[in-house]
C-alpha cells in the first residue's frame, strides 16, 4: 500500500491525482492541503480520510474543523499547514501541485525528511532549482515530473542511462491563439485565452499555455531536471499533442513518449514508477491519425518564451523575477485589470528593473518575489 500526501489536492493536477487513487485502490492519503475549496476539500477528507488536512486561510481552516468535527483529522492553515502535509511521517511520496512559489518550501522540508517528490508545481525548480536539485541529489530523492512533457522526456530516458543527451525536444500545442498576429490579441479576453484547444487545465497554466509563458518555464524545469543547457533544449509547436516530447541522442537517435493529451498517464507513472499499472481512458490508434505537423514557435508575436530564455542566460534570480511577473501579470488579466499584450510587456520591464541578485536563497527569492510585485502595483 503506496502512502502519499498531496499539496493542491482541490485543483486540476489534486484531483485527477485522487481519480487514480480511487481506481487503484492501494494508494493510501496521509494528508491533503488546498487553497480555498474548502467544500471540495471536506468531501476528500470524507472519502479519503487523511490524518492531516491543511487549507491557507486560518478562518477557512476555522469552518473545515467546524464541518468535519465527526472525523479523525487534524485541520491547519497557512504555512505551518502546508509543512505539516509535505513532511507527514506516514507519506513516502509527496505530489506538490499547488500553483505559484508557495511550492518551495515545503518541497525543500519534504525531500530533507526522505520523501519522494512527484513533481506538478514548475515554480518550485524555475526559482529555486540550483537549491532544490542538490539538495535532492544529496538526500537521494527521486523527482519525479508530473508535466507532461517532462515526464515524456523522463519516460523517453529509460534505459539510457549513461548515454549523453544531444537535444531535448519540448512539444507545445501552440495553444488557442497559434497563427494569430499581435494586432488580433489587442482584444483578447480572459474568457477566449482560457479555450485550451487539447488539455483541460487550471486557469493560470490555460492563460501560460496561451502566452507561451508555460513553454518557457518548461524550459527552465527541464533544465534542472535533465542537467541540460539551455541551447540544448529546442522548442517545437505540435497542435496535435500527441508527441509529448522527445530526446535525441548523441548518435542522431530520437526517442519520444506518445499518447492521448490526458494528464492521468503522467501522474500514475509518477505514482508506481518505475512500475507501469493498467489505465482506462481513450488510446492513441495510429489509423486515426491523419498526420503529425510541427512548427517553429512565433516568438515574435509570443514573447513569452523569448524573455524565459533571457532569464535562463541571466542567471541568478531573473527566472524568479520572469515567474513572479508572471504570475501577478496573469492574475490581473484574469481580473480584467490589463489586456492581454500587457502580460510579456510587465514581464519585461520587470526583468529589467528588479534587483539582480546572483546566488539567491529561499528567503532572497521571497524577496525578489514581494519586489517585483510591488514593482507591478505601482506602475499598473
Amino acid at each position: 500500500m503506496k502512502k502519499i500526501a498531496i499539496l493542491g489536492a482541490t485543483g486540476s493536477i489534486g484531483t485527477q491525482t485522487l481519480e487514480i487513487v480511487r481506481r487503484q485502490k492501494d494508494i493510501q492519503v496521509t494528508a491533503l492541503a488546498a487553497g480555498s475549496n474548502i467544500s471540495l476539500l471536506e468531501d476528500q477528507i470524507r472519502e479519503f480520510q487523511p490524518v492531516l488536512a491543511a487549507v491557507w486561510e486560518e478562518e477557512k481552516a476555522k469552518e473545515l474543523r467546524i464541518r468535519t468535527a465527526d472525523l479523525n483529522v487534524k485541520i491547519l492553515s497557512g504555512m505551518e499547514g502546508l509543512l505539516a502535509a509535505a513532511t507527514e511521517p506516514g507519506a513516502e511520496i509527496l505530489v506538490t501541485a499547488i500553483v505559484g512559489m508557495l511550492g518551495i518550501r515545503p518541497t525543500i522540508a519534504a525531500i530533507q525528511n526522505g520523501k519522494v517528490i512527484a513533481l506538478a508545481n514548475k515554480e518550485t525548480l524555475v526559482t529555486a532549482g540550483h537549491i532544490i536539485m542538490p539538495l535532492a541529489k544529496e538526500r537521494n530523492v527521486p523527482i519525479l515530473p508530473v508535466d507532461s512533457e517532462h515526464s515524456a522526456i523522463f519516460q523517453s530516458l529509460q534505459g539510457e542511462r549513461g548515454n549523453a543527451i544531444h537535444k531535448i525536444i519540448l512539444t507545445a500545442s501552440g495553444g488557442p491563439f497559434r497563427g494569430k498576429t499581435i494586432g488580433e490579441l489587442q482584444s483578447i479576453r480572459p474568457e477566449d485565452a482560457l479555450k485550451h484547444p487539447n488539455w483541460a487545465m487550471g486557469r493560470k497554466i490555460t492563460i501560460d499555455s496561451s502566452t507561451l509563458v508555460n513553454k518557457g518555464l518548461e524550459v527552465i524545469e527541464a533544465k534542472w531536471l535533465f542537467d541540460v543547457e539551455p541551447d540544448q533544449i529546442q522548442v517545437t509547436v505540435h497542435p496535435q499533442s500527441v508527441i509529448h516530447s522527445a530526446v535525441e541522442f548523441e548518435d542522431g537517435a530520437v526517442i519520444a513518449q506518445l499518447g492521448t493529451p490526458d494528464m492521468h498517464l503522467p501522474i500514475q507513472y509518477a505514482l508506481y514508477y518505475p512500475k507501469r499499472r493498467s489505465l482506462k481512458g481513450k488510446r492513441l490508434d495510429l489509423f486515426d491519425l491523419k498526420s503529425l505537423t510541427f512548427e517553429r514557435p512565433d516568438t515574435k508575436t509570443f514573447r513569452g518564451l523569448v524573455l524565459a530564455f533571457e532569464a535562463i542566460k541571466r542567471g541568478g534570480n531573473v527566472p524568479t523575477i520572469f515567474n513572479a511577473a508572471n504570475e501577478k501579470a496573469v492574475a490581473m488579466f484574469l481580473a480584467g485589470k490589463i489586456g492581454y499584450l500587457t502580460i510579456p510587456e510587465i514581464i519585461e520591464e520587470c526583468m529589467e528593473q528588479t534587483r539582480f541578485r546572483a546566488h539567491p536563497d529561499v528567503e532572497e527569492i521571497l524577496e525578489t518575489e514581494a519586489e517585483v510585485y510591488e514593482l507591478i502595483e505601482s506602475r499598473w
